[in-house]
């Protein structure tokens, strides 16, 4: 809660300084919500989150100055990154439904589970209906929120007013903090496939966000619309200040904002201000830090402000041509390794034309066809044979059997 605190304020200074003023075509920096499910699997591999959180800003940065976001989106093609979209959304709706339950089985109330999740069902649905998809969040939350609470589940405010502590050197403290130290380089070497596909997601879902505002803006806007290298650049820098300052978020851009504001037809810095002022004014009151981390509240709002439109979007990717073909290998690669190798496998096999369309295939240039694909494909099977992230294979280095 603490950390969640901190994170906030972090934010806010970053969201003010870019978005606000220097780079006001720079959407927020967010959360990576693609990248929640996979966060298990890093802890699992014994990755360490400042390690992470650096080279997500190392590479992100790297991408921003080259102009490299867009080539890499285009490396993957659509059956690619839907099939991944629908690998995490699947993994990560299942996943709060599980804790929702889990939640509820500890208080000894199960059937408060079922009846919020089959009442955000209704609620969704209708939304999609009348087109007002945008307030699903706050509704649902809302909703689960005053059912669970009506229902008798028990809850109160206990985090009060203050400020979190600020020093980096306790976050990253062995005995203080995460109480995990600072990392080594046997970290680094975990974490960087996982990185490698964290960066890769941006592109496209930048290219999403950008999209929906372009639709959504009225004519001779082009302007104030979300630029996608300042964009990564914000995310980048504050991706990096925020591990160093010891803060565990990983970032992207800012969906659950920017898809609203657009709706709304209202511009990014009036908003990243104001969104700026109430993460402020949320972490330094404290209490609605209790309702934002409430069960019933936190994983309905995952679950639909995340995990059911990246199912959306995987879905809408994989309705034309041979993009299922992909698509099922992406899942099914990912299900083996993880998603960071079933990405560049997919992407190798795609590019190639052994899967997918053959005619993109044939258009892509010897470096995007095989040369880079094939890299990407050699180095990171290689760091996670290095690693030990390869089912029923021993770590080549030892210290990681």
């Amino acid at each position: 809660m603490e950390n969640v605190r901190y994170e906030l304020l972090i934010a806010s200074v970053f969201i003010i300084l870019f978005s606000g003023f220097l780079l006001p075509t720079a959407n927020l920096a967010g959360t990576h919500g693609p990248l929640i499910p996979l966060i298990p699997i890093v802890v699992a591999a014994g990755g360490h989150p400042m390690a992470f959180g650096l080279l997500i800003g190392a590479f992100g940065l790297v991408l921003a100055i080259s102009k490299g976001g867009s080539m890499l989106a285009n490396l993957t093609s659509k059956g690619v990154c839907g099939g991944l979209l629908l690998y995490l959304g699947f993994v990560g709706t299942a996943s709060q439904v599980k804790k929702l339950f889990a939640w509820a089985e500890g208080i000894g109330m199960s059937h408060i589970a079922f009846v919020v999740i089959f009442c955000t069902i209704i609620l969704y649905a209708l939304l999609e209906h009348f087109r007002k998809r945008w307030l699903a969040v706050p509704l649902s939350c809302l909703l689960g929120g005053t059912l669970a609470f009506a229902m008798g589940a028990p809850f109160s405010f206990q985090t009060e007013p203050g400020l979190p502590n600020m020093n980096p050197m306790y976050w990253w403290g062995e005995d203080t903090g995460w109480m995990l130290g600072l990392p080594t380089l046997e970290h680094f070497m975990v974490v960087l496939p996982f990185a490698i596909l964290a960066v890769a997601m941006w592109s496209p879902d930048f290219l999403g966000h950008q999209v929906f505002q372009k639709i959504s803006y009225p004519e001779r806007t082009e302007k104030v619309h979300m630029n996608i290298d300042d964009t990564m650049t914000t995310a980048s820098i504050r991706q990096t200040f925020g591990s160093l300052l010891g803060g565990t978020n990983f970032t992207s851009s800012w969906g659950t904002y920017i898809v609203p504001a657009a709706i709304a037809k209202r511009p990014i810095p009036a908003g990243a201000l104001l969104t700026a002022l109430f993460c402020i004014i949320a972490a330094i009151w404290g209490y609605p830090m209790d309702l934002a981390i409430w069960q019933p509240v936190l994983c309905v709002a995952l679950i639909v402000g995340v995990f059911v439109p990246l199912l959306e979007a995987g879905m809408e990717m994989t309705r034309e041509g041979k993009t299922t073909q992909s698509a099922a290998i992406v899942v099914f690669s990912s299900v083996l390794v993880n998603p960071a190798f079933g990405w560049s496998l997919t992407m190798l096999l795609d590019n190639l034309g052994l899967v997918g369309c053959k005619e993109r295939s044939g258009e892509l240039s010897k470096m995007s066809r095989w040369v880079l694909p094939g890299i990407m494909f050699i180095v990171l099977s290689s760091v996670m044979a290095l690693v030990g992230l390869l089912p029923g294979i021993p770590a080549i280095i030892p210290s990681f059997r």
